[in-house]
């Protein structure tokens, strides 16, 4: 893609004057972008190699505010630094911002071990139980928001109330609708290209002001990379239009939800779609099945990564695309995991379970270590479900409440083998943290808490 750098083009970039700035940044436990911004003379020379930031980052709720209870971190500890360590291969131009360019950098510990609850890590090691197996995932994500006529400030000044959607209007694949928000889409679509992110499509979703953005699918670390600064995009595009937009699961209760419904599969290291076998029903290789039946199996312990606030659960309501159900089946949207591509090479699973508040890289993870849990049990699929899966009475039903799905991810053998334990627990202290606060709290301020900063 053009807008990817190598660290040669930056320094002939920087010669020319045409880059000024270079945007370090780590991806914290809720999926945003944390960093520094850098001189590009000073980053060239020093800071390509490693910089520093505060421990706490990766210990934080939605608000920035330090939480105690983790064992990585806290006052007593006195919150020491964390080594960023950027990933050139992600350097690329920011083209929505003057002068700038960003990379992502790998979170490590003074050895230069990688921290294991940082979200990067976290996907990184279950892509590399894969690459022992020889085995390559590939996956694609989602992104629906709600894009709004108030600016960021106003909103925030009227505590997020008396919202006025972009559109009046349902605006499912509706260009009329989606042309009134173009001036904003296209230029999130375009700066995303322009930096270095293969965007496929936008389109307007199921409810008025809502929006979606589809980005082609990519190895996995990659794709979580792709949606972090897709989603940051998304933010800093709307603010600069004077349009505030929302990535919140459920900003109003008569709204829609908004999903990133997870797709995908895996491939040999020679390119060749290890999900297909054409001479089964539906193309599904005995690989695909086990991987499957992985999810299905373990689809109550990943919740939690799919949904990760008390918010995200006001999604998972009956006739509204939001699936309520563990169960698989072709097609169908109304499904927790649906076959999509069948008997072709580009057949996959696609996870309808998650929020569009999730953080990618846990959720991919979550996804990843379920399938590869079935694939080493050789877990047997259960049947297809056909039909309206909300009215399947006898389908397993998803954790509803965050309370009952981080209970769910604690108790589970499954992820505590894949992450490690102190993973793990990390992660189940920001969930227990986030029940604790809205349990001291009110409607309203969940959603001002939640409104820019999922």
């Amino acid at each position: 893609m053009s807008g990817m750098l190598t660290l040669e083009q930056l320094k002939e970039e920087f010669a020319a004057g045409s880059l000024d700035t270079v945007l370090a940044c780590q991806i914290d436990m809720q999926g945003r972008l944390m960093g520094k911004r850098f001189h590009i003379d000073y980053f060239i020379n020093n800071a390509v190699n490693e910089t520093h930031s505060c421990n706490y980052l990766l210990a934080t709720d939605l608000e920035m505010e330090t939480v105690s209870g983790y064992k990585s971190t806290s006052w007593e500890a006195g919150y020491g630094d964390y080594v960023m360590k950027p990933d050139l291969t992600t350097l690329r131009r920011v083209p929505w911002l003057d002068g700038t360019a960003l990379v992502l950098c790998d979170v490590l510990d003074h050895h230069y071990n990688p921290v294991p609850h940082s979200p990067r890590a976290i996907l990184r090691k279950q892509i590399a139980r894969l690459d022992a197996m020889g085995m390559i995932p590939m996956m694609a994500t989602e992104l629906e928001f709600f894009m709004f006529d108030q600016s960021y400030a106003d909103a925030c000044a009227a505590g997020y109330k008396d919202m006025t959607p972009a559109s009046s209007y349902n605006e499912d694949y509706h260009i009329f609708q989606t042309t009134k928000e173009e001036g904003v889409i296209r230029a999130i679509r375009n700066g995303v290209y322009g930096a270095g992110i293969a965007v496929e499509c936008s389109k307007g979703e199921a409810s008025a002001g809502q929006e979606e953005l589809n980005i082609k699918y990519d190895k996995a670390l990659t794709t979580a990379d792709h949606h972090s600064i897709a989603k940051h995009a998304c933010k800093e595009i709307a603010w600069q239009n004077g349009k505030a937009i929302t990535f919140m699961a459920k900003w109003d209760k008569d709204a829609t939800g908004s999903s990133s419904h997870v797709h995908q599969s895996l491939w040999s290291k020679d390119g060749t779609p290890l999900f297909l076998d054409e001479t089964q029903p539906h193309g599904m290789s005995e690989l695909m099945r086990h991987y499957l039946a992985g999810l299905l199996a373990h689809a109550d312990d990943v919740t939690c990564l799919l949904a990760p606030y008390i918010n995200s659960y006001k999604r998972f309501q009956e006739g509204t695309f939001a699936p309520t159900k563990a169960v698989w089946s072709l097609d169908n949207r109304t499904a927790g995991f649906r076959l999509c591509g069948a008997g072709t090479k580009g057949i996959r699973i696609e996870c309808r379970i998650g929020g569009s508040d999730l953080n990618p890289y846990l959720a991919l993870a979550g996804q990843l270590a379920a399938g590869l849990a079935g694939i080493e049990k050789k877990m047997p699929l259960e049947d297809e479900f056909v039909g309206d899966a909300y009215a399947g009475e006898n389908a397993h039903r998803v954790p509803n409440t965050l309370r009952a799905a981080v209970e769910k991810m604690n108790d589970s053998s499954m992820l505590r083998e894949a992450f490690g334990d102190d993973v793990v627990d990390h992660y189940v202290r920001a969930a227990r943290w986030e029940q604790q606060a809205y349990d001291q709290q009110v409607t309203d301020w969940e959603v001002a808490r939640g409104f820019e900063r999922c």
